[in-house]
């Protein structure tokens, strides 16, 4: 038990990163009707407790990195008890999930089934760009946004298209941070015989591609809000974002000049910035509805 919980295991399953993905929960909490208050607390629990963690020790474990990864400037080395304790919390997160719904449950699977695939050597989604990036696109955004979204209700009367274009905006702004985070990793991610999408666009294709993904999601944004009738949301939201633009504008000019800017440093300190910041828009949006 004491392997279990040793601060190897705990550092690998990277619990502070998992609260980056906080958003989207919140931008479900903040849109969904007829809240079920207890549901939601619970995937709050299953998502950032379990789950994810899981998922970040799963990766850990099959990529069994030697250089700096999200958080961790120096990882250590990984041990088969960082394999269970994440099959421990993957399915300890599945019964959870059944006290809230079936359906809700079987979105569980599926995001712990890709989690694997995405890592696992069997299957190694991560050595694929195009298809590893859609992964993350569509299952870390849109899916989970509307996974909650479903299991918040206690009554559920179907997806409208504005539910459908918030969880495209999630998926926008969870897949503009997705290359930047591989900027750095290029070496270690070749001498795996990883293909990342980072590494097919290039350090400066990866910054472009970034750019506009994000600004796709802040022109959803216009059109979300403009549909709620709630334009001052969405500036308050390109408010929130100056910080961000400003980092990302001055990080890609000093990356132009010298490409080892790309480095773990820099990459997390737009990580913090970027995950702060939509942290606190979508907290300030769930508190004021």
């Amino acid at each position: 038990m004491a392997a279990l919980l040793s601060k190897s295991v705990l550092l690998h399953l990277r619990f502070p990163f998992s609260l980056m993905l906080l958003p989207v929960y919140l931008f479900a909490l903040s849109t969904a009707q007829n809240i079920n208050n207890s549901h939601a607390l619970l995937v709050f629990i299953i998502l950032h407790l379990f789950i994810y963690p899981a998922s970040n020790g799963y990766n850990s474990y099959f990529d069994k990195d030697e250089g700096s990864i999200a958080l961790i400037k120096t990882p250590p080395k990984v041990n088969r008890s960082l394999y269970i304790t994440a099959i421990i919390l993957e399915w300890f997160g599945v019964l959870l999930a059944l006290l809230v719904s079936w359906p809700f449950a079987l979105c569980v699977l599926v995001y712990n089934f890709l989690s694997k695939a995405y890592s696992h050597p069997s299957t190694r989604l991560k050595k694929y760009p195009i298809i590893s990036f859609l992964v993350v696109f569509i299952f870390q955004g849109g899916f989970i946004y509307l996974s909650c979204y479903y299991a918040f209700q206690q009554f559920f009367v179907g997806f409208s298209a504005d539910a459908w274009l918030a969880a495209l905006i999630c998926s926008c702004l969870i897949g503009a941070s997705y290359p930047l985070t591989q900027v750095y990793q290029h070496a270690e991610d070749r001498k795996r015989g990883d293909q990342t999408l980072s590494i097919l666009l290039g350090i400066k294709g990866s910054f472009i591609f970034s750019g506009l993904v994000f600004f796709l999601g802040i022109s959803l944004m216009l059109i979300y809000w403009k549909n709620q009738q709630s334009l001052f949301n969405f500036w308050v939201f390109l408010l929130f974002c100056t910080p961000v633009l400003v980092y990302f504008t001055w990080w890609f000019g000093k990356v132009l000049k010298n490409p080892a800017e790309a480095n773990f440093k820099n990459t997390m300190q737009m990580t913090l910035i970027s995950s702060g910041v939509m942290l606190s828009y979508f907290l300030w949006l769930w508190l004021k509805n």
